[in-house]
């Protein structure tokens, strides 16, 4: 199977996998917002983005190195596991030793024992998924997120809808669901066979978490922009707007389902292709698919944005939808950053990404600072947008020195400026709406038909082959 076509198979695999569970968990949007007040919604999407930013943290990003590692076949497998558990352990006794500091300074106290149990089992489950996904079992880890989303919307739906036990029943359906998903890839897997304790190596471990620890700020990048988001919209504004700002967040989120679909399979592939002559041709040519396919997703969801708003949520979140444009264009921009970060994860220049992902995060806070106090909740979204935009203009100049990236800028630029023209038309509320954005798709689709065509049969020649083979 050449690099094209084992790229595109994984990205299905994946996408069937990661589809499924996160199409379960955006239809449990309108029941989060029937049976959850703005205040209590804010809350527990605070204490979980809280989550997000700590797991990097605790577990020294170490699930990173089990990928990497794992797929590099001079590093013995059970080794690199083992002793990424061992961090994950040690972080996570640190971690208690810091609970008088959390009671104090988290807004969320009295959930403090959630907090650490969702804690623990989402760090175990990132290491374990990273470890199958490495060892190349891609359907394991794609099924693995489905259960974990079908626990979630059972244990939600029992909880929230039938016994109305609000945000601990929400908090619980979140950790039943990271245990689940995990003793499926432990048993279906063996994996507990590969952990072995003699083989606790504190040389591996120096040498993984010199990969590791750079990562961090990568890994905190999108969390460290989400809570400062957060924290300073309930400092200058209140409770209630982090509700709508969380609400607001959730749908941006299917285009970073999109964009972490592709990522799942292409850090596997351009791994395999690190000392490919044809590197450089191999890299634009992917990036010059995944970047209008992206723009397209963008603009479809601002087309159907207002209708999902109406109908996927209370009707006192519906305003929410205000900021959505601005957070869509933010994953566009994290989406190209992240592809170029993959040249620092191949190269294990790690180093790289740290220090992009700081600008970034120091351009956001900065931002976050000057405008929510002026424009209000959107200035946060559009903090997260342009932070992501420096990210993604410093790689581009960054890793030439990795790989020679031939990007169509004309056509990207050509495409962002159409979204942004339909993003406008968004909030002049015109009454022919619909048909202003219709006409726009079709522009962006005419600018990128070589690149639609081009994936459209790929995709379809991968299926065709697929089911004649069944």
């Amino acid at each position: 199977m050449n690099n094209y076509k084992k790229l595109i198979n994984n990205t299905l695999i994946f996408a069937i996998g990661n589809l499924g569970s996160k199409i379960i968990v955006f239809f449990l949007l309108p029941l989060y917002t029937a049976y959850l007040a703005q205040s209590e919604f804010g809350l527990v999407d605070l204490l979980t983005t809280t989550i997000g930013l700590l797991l990097p943290v605790i577990t020294l990003s170490i699930f990173d190195s089990v990928f990497r590692f794992v797929m590099d076949k001079n590093y013995d497998e059970q080794s690199v596991l083992t002793n990424s558990l061992v961090v994950v352990l040690t972080g996570f006794v640190i971690s208690l030793v810091l609970y008088p500091l959390f009671l104090y300074a988290l807004p969320f106290d009295k959930y403090l024992p959630y907090f650490y149990t969702l804690l623990f089992f989402q760090s175990f489950n990132a290491v374990v998924t990273q470890y199958v996904r490495a060892k190349g079992l891609v359907k394991l880890f794609a099924f693995s997120g489905i259960i974990n989303a079908i626990v979630l919307l059972c244990s939600n739906l029992v909880l929230l809808a039938v016994f109305h036990t609000g945000i601990l029943g929400y908090l619980t359906s979140l950790i039943m669901a990271n245990i689940f998903s995990s003793l499926l890839v432990v048993i279906k897997s063996n994996i507990y066979r590969d952990i072995v304790i003699k083989k606790i190596n504190i040389v591996l471990i120096k040498e993984m978490l010199i990969y590791s620890i750079p990562l961090i700020p990568n890994s905190l990048m999108w969390w460290v922009m989400s809570l400062s988001d957060r924290y300073l919209i309930l400092y200058f504004l209140g409770s209630s707007a982090n509700g709508l700002y969380a609400v607001a967040n959730k749908i941006p989120s299917v285009l970073t389902v999109v964009n972490s679909i592709f990522f799942q399979a292409w850090q596997m592939s351009a791994i395999e292709e690190e000392k490919s002559e044809n590197k450089s041709k191999f890299f634009s040519d992917i990036f010059n698919l995944f970047a209008p396919t992206i723009l397209i997703f963008t603009s479809v969801l601002l087309i159907f944005l207002k209708f999902i708003m109406t109908h996927l949520v209370a009707s006192e979140y519906y305003e929410a939808w205000i900021f959505v444009p601005y957070l869509l264009l933010g994953v566009i921009f994290s989406s190209f950053s992240g592809f170029l970060g993959t040249n620092y994860i191949v190269a294990k220049k790690t180093g790289g990404v740290f220090k992009t992902s700081s600008v970034g995060a120091i351009f956001n806070i900065i931002f976050n600072i000057i405008l929510i106090p002026i424009i209000g909740t959107i200035g946060a979204a559009i903090s997260t947008m342009l932070s992501f935009l420096i990210i993604w203009l410093i790689r581009v100049k960054e890793t030439k020195k990795f790989v020679e990236l031939r990007i169509n800028s004309k056509k990207i630029l050509f495409t962002l400026i159409a979204i942004n023209i339909q993003i406008g038309v968004m909030y002049i509320n015109l009454k022919t709406e619909i048909l202003f954005h219709i006409l726009i798709l079709i522009i962006i689709l005419i600018i990128n038909f070589k690149e639609v065509n081009r994936i459209t049969n790929k995709i379809y020649n991968t299926i065709n082959k697929k089911v004649k083979n069944i």
